[in-house]
């Protein structure tokens, strides 16, 4: 039985299996990306990346420490190529990267076996996925967003400014109305002054008459 084994022996002996993965770690880092099933490429990430943190030591200037390191990773892939490359390329590009150096990518199940297929990659080396892109993006994105906001709020003051000249159209529109008041009022005084003028001479008139009736 094979409680608490969690390494993965893909169906083949230890030999065959080192020998699978450092293979394919070599194509990693020669082409950055390989496609294999889902399984061979969890495998492969817990393979390589202790490699690729071996190649990105930490004291550099030790020519002693760098000198191990490289016969520690060879006797892993084999291949002095791959040695080289992984430790003057691949290297370099993730020395600010403390870990997680590769993605997995799920393509779906292949149509002879339908067995899990799987990308996996570097993920320094994927421009898509670069993260300087999305800084860039956001930043716009928060420029686009305060956009609307400013044209909002100019909106806003605008409606104001021209709401002050509306009410001083109404007010000259209103004083010609309150100045004819009074020109209507002068109008109806004059109209009755003739008729209280009229009325004195018929008073005038009625005493006259009494005066000649008593003599």
């Amino acid at each position: 039985m094979r409680h608490g084994k969690k390494i993965n022996h893909l169906s083949r002996t230890a030999s065959h299996r080192s020998s699978m993965l450092a293979n394919m770690a070599c194509s990693l880092i020669e082409h950055k990306r390989i496609q294999t099933t889902t399984a061979k490429a969890k495998a492969l990430k817990r393979f390589v990346e202790p490699i690729i943190t071996k190649a990105k030591a930490e004291n550099n200037d030790n020519v002693e420490r760098n000198t191990h390191n490289r016969r520690i990773v060879f006797s892993y892939l084999r291949n002095k190529e791959a040695v080289s490359q992984l430790f003057a390329e691949v290297a370099e590009k993730v020395a600010d990267r403390p870990g997680g150096y590769t993605r997995i990518i799920k393509l779906g199940n292949r149509l002879g076996d339908n067995a899990d297929m799987a990308l996996i990659e570097l993920v320094d080396f994927n421009e898509t996925y670069d993260t300087g892109a999305k800084k860039k993006s956001s930043r716009r994105r928060k420029k686009a967003a305060d956009a609307p906001a400013q044209q909002a709020a100019a909106k806003e003051e605008a409606p104001v400014e021209e709401a002050a000249p509306a009410v001083e159209v109404a007010e000259e529109v209103a004083a010609p109305e309150a100045e004819e008041a009074p020109e209507a009022e002068v109008a109806v005084e004059e109209t009755a002054a003739p008729e209280e003028s009229t009325e004195e001479p018929s008073e005038e008139a009625h005493d006259d008459t009494k005066k000649d009736a008593a003599e």
